[in-house]
């Protein structure tokens, strides 16, 4: 699905903004706001349709959620940094977690971002250029299981996203490996 502000006639030429997520509802939202704030928007509903798109014209900017049916957010950041290097990469995410961060900016992402999120974050984030050494740092130690759930995302995105790669590398069984990744991190206490 493909979608611009239809103002193709403006003598300011607006930097191209492509936003990739599942959820059409945040997409029908966040669209609007990026176009006031000068972006012309294409949108997405899947990293593979997302990569179609791309291809023919890299964006300037790309917002990608991570987690969606289909191809991960994390492979589409790959995709779209090996067609534009200079591409400002936002992910963002509803399962939060430092290994797909980590993986995340390794691949080509500038900035990460967990839902909910409001378009001037967003821009912000763009903006960004470097980390802050301000950023508060824990005081507790995460529990065992929420670092399980991060080793196991760490190693799915080494496999692209591929369960069956993953599970064989983990030596753990599929159906096993899929329950853990649909426990929400939230679940586990901080």
């Amino acid at each position: 699905m493909v979608e611009n502000d239809g103002t193709e006639n403006d003598t300011v030429e607006k930097a191209t903004l492509l936003l990739v997520d599942d959820d059409q509802d945040f997409l029908n939202a966040l669209a609007p706001a990026m176009r006031k704030r000068g972006f012309l928007v294409s949108l997405a509903n899947s990293a593979e349709s997302a990569f179609e798109l791309a291809k023919n014209d890299p964006p300037e900017f790309a917002v990608v959620d991570l987690k969606m049916s289909g191809n991960s957010g994390l492979v589409l950041v790959r995709q779209l940094a090996s067609l534009n290097a200079g591409t400002r990469i936002v992910v963002l995410t509803g399962f939060a977690s430092v290994t797909t961060a980590v993986e995340a900016i390794k691949l080509g992402a500038t900035h990460y971002l967990a839902k909910p999120v409001d378009a001037d974050e967003i821009v912000a984030a763009f903006e960004k250029q470097t980390g802050d050494d301000e950023v508060e740092l824990a005081s507790n130690p995460l529990p065992i299981e929420r670092l399980e759930w991060e080793h196991i995302h760490r190693v799915l995105a080494e496999h692209d996203g591929n369960i069956s790669a993953t599970a064989r590398s983990l030596n753990m069984h599929r159906r096993t490996l899929q329950r853990k990744l649909n426990k929400h991190p939230s679940s586990y206490t901080k």
